[in-house]
């Protein structure tokens, strides 16, 4: 077991090599719709990419998850088989959000022998979601 303080310096340290491993500049929040993020989640069970659609608006959070859902077959095929669609998903606060993700389960982000393979996952998939992204944003965003 760590300490907090510890538990902070080995998550920073992760990332830290992650950047190191893959210089790159990730789209993130930055998709343009304020509504859709493209997120990195590793915790002490998995690794996880997904879009989360985040807003307090259930309408505009239907209407973009919809939107995805139209095109799941062709994200599928292009990102990946195993893309989970949660319509209603619950975040560990308590707010719920839409969210479309792959995960990677049994690794550890405070387990350093994990980390090449927690790396690869985020990067082989992550890139897959930001080059769907940039191909139907305009379908998405419309």
């Amino acid at each position: 077991m760590f300490s907090k303080e510890e538990a902070k310096e080995l998550r920073q340290q992760f990332w830290i090599f992650f950047d190191k491993r893959f210089k790159r500049k990730w789209l993130l929040y930055n998709t343009g719709v304020k509504e859709i993020n493209l997120k990195f989640t590793v915790d002490n069970k998995q690794a996880m990419v997904s879009y989360d659609i985040e807003t307090n608006d259930d309408l505009f959070r239907e209407y973009y998850y919809d939107k995805f859902e139209s095109l799941k077959t062709l994200m599928k095929n292009e990102v990946n088989e195993a893309l989970v669609f949660e319509k209603e998903y619950l975040r560990t606060s308590g707010k719920v959000i839409s969210r479309i993700y792959l995960n990677k389960t049994g690794v550890n982000i405070y387990r350093k022998s994990d980390w090449p393979v927690i790396f690869d996952f985020l990067y082989e998939n992550m890139d897959k979601l930001e080059a769907f992204w940039l191909e139907y944003r305009d379908f998405i965003s419309a």
